[in-house]
């Protein structure tokens, strides 16, 4: 693992920023910060079970999200050093590597021995990823108002029927391989594709049976055709990309998420294509209709993800700098 300095990171971030304004025509001014988290909720402990959360004990205005996972765990201690100026206030958090808005690391998805394809890369745990791996140019793609427009069948809330509101593989209300043969000519070593839903609201519930985020795995995201394309983009301009970012639990879309035929079998296409070629993925984002206004073109997203040995993800503050 190569250790980076403060500056050294500042450095790579304003570097790569720089890059992007020259793509888009040069610096016109203050760069704009956006931030792409949400904030984690986290509870106390239960008495009996220390890294459990007691969700009737939330710390602030704490309310659980959706989540594959247990709530997050703050444990506070107060440490009095005997001296009169005050004291150290700390705590023990426990939280799962792929809650809230965090990053799946390659290591993420371990291929059985017949998805394993020509090129796959050996797959990076989190302490072995790079800055280069963390950030890159922005290629936007914007699927909110096709989104929004399905919602609107209902009012604008979501529902779990394919008849009233389709987000299915087959279905036009999630990233096509039209979108994807759209954008082509930005793709680069190093993009990162960052994907607007308009979902991020929906991201209330802990409860995945009855959540609107998960919405009986009847969401947008990322179709099996998009995915393909952009192997297939990749290979004929011989590139990498760093990965993709959605305001959504995952790449995929629900469907693609559950499985054709609603068994998980099948299921997560993106992690069995997309990780083995060293791409990342970033989940439950937030805020990414900023970027629409932001001139995209001219943002790099910078991913800050904790370096833990033998790490598959972990949470992520997720930033875009762009320049004005």
């Amino acid at each position: 693992m190569t250790t980076v300095s403060g500056l050294g990171l500042a450095a790579a971030v304003l570097s790569s920023c720089s890059s992007a304004g020259s793509r888009a025509g040069g610096v016109t001014g203050k760069p704009l910060y956006l931030d792409l988290t949400h904030p984690i909720p986290t509870f106390e402990s239960l008495a009996e079970t220390p890294s459990e959360p007691d969700l009737s004990k939330p710390h602030g205005d704490s309310k659980a999200v959706p989540s594959f996972f247990r709530q997050a765990v703050l444990v506070t201690s107060v440490n009095p050093t005997g001296e009169r100026q005050g004291h150290f206030y700390r705590a023990y958090l426990t939280i799962a590597e792929h809650h809230g808005t965090h990053i799946d690391a390659p290591s993420h998805y371990v291929n059985a021995r017949e998805t394993v394809e020509a090129g796959a890369i050996p797959a990076k745990f989190q302490h072995e990823l790079t800055l280069q791996d963390l950030i890159g140019p922005v290629v936007y793609i914007d699927i909110s108002q096709r989104v929004q427009r399905a919602l609107n069948q209902r009012g604008g809330a979501p529902s779990p029927e394919k008849s009233v509101m389709d987000f299915s593989e087959a279905s036009s209300n999630n990233v096509t391989a039209q979108d994807i043969a759209a954008v082509a000519d930005r793709l680069q070593n190093g993009s990162w594709i960052v994907v607007n839903t308009g979902w991020s609201r929906f991201f209330s519930n802990p409860d995945l049976a009855t959540s609107p985020y998960i919405n009986g795995w009847n969401f947008p995201g990322v179709s099996r055709a998009a995915l393909d394309k952009l192997i297939e983009i990749e290979d004929q301009k011989n590139i990498r990309i760093n990965g993709i970012a959605i305001d959504n639990l995952g790449i995929d879309s629900g469907e693609g998420e559950r499985g054709i035929g609603d068994q998980f079998t099948n299921s997560y296409y993106s992690h069995v294509r997309g990780l083995q070629r060293g791409w990342k993925f970033v989940e439950n984002a937030t805020n990414l209709g900023a970027l629409a206004s932001a001139e995209p073109d001219n943002c790099t997203l910078v991913v800050g993800a904790l370096p833990h040995a033998r790490g598959s993800g972990s949470p992520a503050r997720v930033i875009a700098i762009c320049e004005r």
